[in-house]
């Protein structure tokens, strides 16, 4: 054969490759409003940055005549391309192979390109679409996904792990894009759950959809799992480029840098006006926030999770920053069990990856009850407490209005390593609010007077002009600095310029036993 024909034959056997499963299962893909894998990849990366690994691996199974079933890739596209230039490792499953199920050489091929992301030290971004494990392959398939899991683990806080659920994800394979940093699934065709309903059906004689077992809706606003939810495959692979572009390609180095022409000294005239002037009233912090970005942009991480705290990445004169934020809005911006981990998590994934995180408190503290207590308040409070301490990247917060009892404490204050706390005028920090502190310290006053409403609303006043505010803090040293609101921008800008070279470490050790 001459070398002509055998170039020949290497592009025939790369176009069979490319085909997958067949043009019918294309189609069938297609019908569904899906996506192929290799479709899917051409739309995230630079045009013709992709370079493919492996394409003509098999699977090695010979039990149920599996021998006579093999395709070149074994139902999974690995490879590396860019994005915006950066690089990037990617794997895609194949629903058009075997529905996407996972064998021995599946996941070799997936665990490749991910020991290959962390040596580079660039972001893995895992698009799904599989039935599950390959049931022919027994204990094999089991093995396959334990050394990705391993392999997730391991590369935690090193690299940037995003998940895409681009169709169903159930059983073990749910596993995997739990341990990455980020997960996104589309509201029309993904789902993810441990045991489908069949399951369900069987064991618990429970009649669950699919949808409302693991749907994208239900994982976005009650179990917590998904951190974005979008309604189609476009939608989705423009939110991975968008996130992508917030955050370096490993733990080693910084945010990328994106030049803008949002003023440094812009005034944020309307935050001015923003807090209300009686307490109990609410507002929306995502105005505040949208006051102090470049560009009024936000993108809002778990917007449909715990809405009583808000977590997001922006830019600062042009730095990627994280938010975290109070939100006087929803349950009056408590922290409860959910906002409390939501937020942790957030945290320390931007601890991990040199994001700087900017606090932007409004809270009366941590939501009372027995539903609280009876799960654990207490222990998933502390996660949060904790991710504030032992962050060591720049750390600034502003208090607007509330900061009560112990969540005055867990929200970045000074004594959690806060580098800088700033307060607005119409901050009030406290052990309590004013209403319940003055039944406790002048319960006697109160019993004895003529008149016990006037004698509270007295001594009310008493203790706001003593505690409510933010003067009796800035006296003893806990808050940096009292300023406008309107200049809120501007502080915030130059004291990330002031804390760019800050070092800090915390005691050697193995690792934290942070309370999970």
């Amino acid at each position: 054969m001459s070398i002509k024909d055998k170039i020949a034959e290497l592009r025939n056997k790369r176009a069979a490759a490319s085909l997958g499963g067949g043009e019918k299962r294309i189609q069938n893909q297609h019908e569904k409003g899906k996506l192929t894998a290799r479709e899917r990849i051409k739309a995230l990366v630079d045009p013709d940055s992709f370079e493919e690994f492996d394409m003509f691996v098999t699977h090695r199974c010979t039990d149920f005549e599996m021998d006579r079933k093999k395709f070149p890739g074994d139902g999974v596209v690995t490879g590396c391309g860019t994005i915006n230039g950066r690089i990037v490792y990617i794997f895609a499953q194949d629903f058009t192979v075997m529905g996407g199920s996972l064998s021995k050489t599946h996941a070799e091929k997936i665990c490749k390109v991910m020991e290959m992301a962390v040596k580079v030290g660039a972001p893995l971004i895992g698009l799904n679409d599989s039935g599950g494990a390959r049931v022919q392959e027994g204990v094999d398939a089991l093995a396959g996904y334990a050394d990705i899991f391993l392999r997730n683990v391991q590369a935690s806080g090193v690299i940037p792990q995003i998940s895409a659920i681009m169709g169903p994800c159930a059983g073990g394979a749910v596993y995997s894009p739990a341990i990455t940093d980020f997960v996104i699934m589309n509201r029309k065709t993904s789902y993810m759950f441990v045991t489908g309903p069949k399951v369900v059906k069987t064991v618990l004689n429970e009649d669950v959809s699919a949808e409302a077992l693991g749907g994208a809706m239900i994982h976005a606003s009650k179990s917590g799992v998904a951190h974005f939810i979008t309604e189609d495959e476009e939608e989705t692979i423009l939110l991975i480029k968008k996130l992508v572009s917030y955050l370096p390609s490993n733990n080693l180095e910084d945010p990328p840098y994106k030049v803008t022409t949002d003023p440094i000294d812009r005034k944020c005239e309307e935050l001015n006006d923003i807090i209300p002037e009686n307490p109990n009233k609410p507002y929306d912090n995502l105005d505040v926030i949208r006051n102090l970005t470049d560009g009024g942009e936000f993108l809002e991480v778990a917007r449909n999770y715990a809405q009583n705290i808000v977590v997001g990445f922006c830019r600062l004169n042009g730095q990627s920053v994280g938010i975290i934020a109070n939100q006087p809005k929803v349950l009056a911006g408590v922290l409860d069990i959910n906002a409390s981990v939501k937020a942790a998590r957030f945290i320390r994934f931007c601890d991990a990856f040199n994001i700087p995180l900017l606090v932007l408190e409004d809270v009366p503290g941590f939501l009372p009850g027995t539903n609280q207590e009876y799960n654990g308040i207490i222990r998933h409070g502390a996660k949060l407490l904790y991710a504030f301490a032992e962050a060591t990247v720049p750390k600034i917060t502003v208090i607007l209005r509330k900061a009560y009892g112990g969540a005055y404490c867990v929200m970045n204050s000074r004594h959690m390593r806060a580098d800088l706390v700033y307060c607005w005028p119409s901050a009030e920090i406290a052990v309590m609010g004013p209403q319940g502190a003055v039944k406790i310290i002048f319960r006697k006053e109160v019993k004895n007077a003529e008149n016990p409403q006037s004698m509270i609303k007295e001594k009310k006043q008493e203790y706001i002009e003593k505690f409510a505010n933010p003067y009796r803090a800035a006296e003893k040293g806990y808050i940096d600095d009292i300023i406008e609101p309107a200049a809120t921008r501007f502080r915030i800008i130059r004291a990330l310029e002031m804390l760019a070279s800050k070092k800090d470490t915390n005691p050697p050790r193995k690792h934290g036993n942070i309370p999970l």
